[in-house]
């Protein structure tokens, strides 16, 4: 394996961004053009916090806490595991479900990324891994992951040539293949929705590079199953369900939920989506149903505070250029989720439109 410090690898002698197109989708190029003519624009100022700051928060950090889980939740747990597939013994099942919900994260904030990646660049990226992700007709849970290697990546390095973060997502998606996927795409395929800029040498050299500096730490404590093992205890309807995934993976390109720990982005993605369809109580109440149990101890202000992150991203995403995961969410495999009357003429979440940024 080469060493941590070896140099960027070359991406087709590109000097700036210029996303590649995918098949089925070719107006990226014109998106990326639109803001900027290619090239990420470089933060203004010095990045936040000293060298103490970055030690203190480049740990790891204890997620939420669970609440005591009686022995008739329990099995109701238990219960909803089987009905998910996931087999698992009885005895076990609180078990899991507290790793999940308490399993510490690895912090990553807008200041952590390089001073040449800006806010707009990473969402614009994102976006174009939701377009490979559905084109690829990939797991929900590999599209989590490949993001969260990437902001892992993203930390451990001062400086990212901007040639190569095309490659460095690509990447990644290719690693999360590995952990959830039963097959993975040829990296041939995964170069040629780059229009073959870059090699699969390149892109296994990319590879190296990342498991180098993540030295081989994959593991992620993934929101997607906890917020279907949260939904399917809670009794939530299918509906609730989709527009819960939906503000869920529109949060995957806001900055400022990027650090967000998993218990808590499922939990209020599925307490917003209850409350904008009517099922249950008021958003930071934490009960899916009246008569549901309570499944974790977050404040109505923890909560609140991810709702309006993902409330407004929601009210953005119709007009937004960057429209992925809206257009993804329209389809009717989605229930038209996006487009639906109950999430475009919410009342509830226009009134987030005018909080402060959480």
């Amino acid at each position: 394996m080469r060493g941590a410090q070896e140099a960027e690898p070359q991406t087709g002698g590109a000097s700036s961004l210029g996303l590649r197109a995918l098949p089925a989708c070719p107006s990226l190029r014109a998106s990326w053009s639109a803001r900027g003519g290619g090239a990420f624009a470089q933060r203004k100022g010095a990045r936040a916090g000293g060298p103490q700051e970055e030690e203190e928060n480049a740990g790891l950090v204890p997620g939420g806490v669970v609440p005591p889980l009686s022995a008739s939740l329990g099995q109701e747990l238990s219960q909803a595991m089987q009905r998910l597939d996931m087999g698992v013994e009885q005895e076990y099942a609180c078990d899991i479900f507290r790793s999940l919900m308490e399993q510490p994260r690895y912090t990553f904030r807008a200041s952590d990324m390089p001073r040449a990646v800006t806010a707009e660049g990473r969402a614009l990226i994102v976006d174009w891994m939701v377009q490979v992700h559905e084109y690829l007709k990939l797991e929900d849970d590999t599209l989590y992951l490949a993001t969260y290697l990437m902001n892992a990546y993203l930390k451990t390095r001062s400086k990212v040539r901007e040639a190569t973060l095309q490659l460095l997502s690509v990447t990644c998606l290719f690693l999360a293949c590995k952990v959830e996927e039963s097959t993975c795409p040829q990296p041939s395929q995964l170069c040629s929705m780059m229009e073959d800029t870059v090699t699969p040498k390149e892109l296994f050299c990319m590879e190296r590079r990342i498991l180098a500096h993540l030295q081989f730490e994959l593991h992620y404590a993934n929101p997607v199953p906890l917020l279907r093992l949260l939904a399917e205890v809670g009794r939530a309807s299918l509906e609730v369900q989709h527009m819960a995934m939906y503000f869920m993976e529109l949060s995957l390109m806001e900055a400022d939920t990027a650090g967000v720990e998993p218990a808590l982005l499922s939990t209020a993605s599925l307490c917003l989506a209850q409350q904008v369809l009517g099922e249950g109580g008021t958003a930071g109440s934490g009960s899916f149903q009246e008569d549901s149990p309570k499944l974790h101890t977050y404040s109505a202000s923890e909560l609140s505070a991810v709702c309006a992150s993902m409330a407004r991203a929601a009210m953005r995403s119709s007009s937004s250029t960057l429209r992925a995961t809206f257009q993804k969410y329209s389809r009717p495999q989605k229930l038209c989720t996006s487009t639906s009357l109950a999430l475009t003429g919410s009342a509830y979440l226009r009134r987030f439109l005018g909080s402060p940024t959480p």
